[in-house]
């Protein structure tokens, strides 16, 4: 799977995890890319934001090592940068 579109994958998680409470982050990338969604979403979607930060604390509640600097998120590539992420995130709310 190329860049692309495992971004679309994550992106689509996001959107699903922001949809739905209860779920939980997989791994610590999801829960990463969780916790940053819900930070860069927040003013426009906060319910949504609620439920991402939700699913990446209870992830982090059994591998707090795990949570990593936001910085850290994009060096690793797992999100390009904070304004893509919120634009397609974004978006992906708007389509309920």
């Amino acid at each position: 799977m190329g860049a692309r579109e495992v971004e679309d994958a994550l992106l689509k998680r996001c959107a699903a995890v922001a949809r739905e409470a209860n779920l939980v982050a997989t791994d610590q990338r999801e829960a990463n890319v969780f916790r940053l969604a819900a930070m860069v979403v927040q003013s426009r979607f906060p319910h949504e934001a609620t439920r991402l930060m939700v699913a990446s604390e209870r992830y982090f509640a059994t591998h707090p090592a795990e949570q990593l600097a936001s910085v850290e998120v994009i060096r690793r590539g797992w999100v390009a940068n904070l304004p893509r992420l919120r634009d397609r995130l974004s978006r992906e709310l708007q389509l309920r």
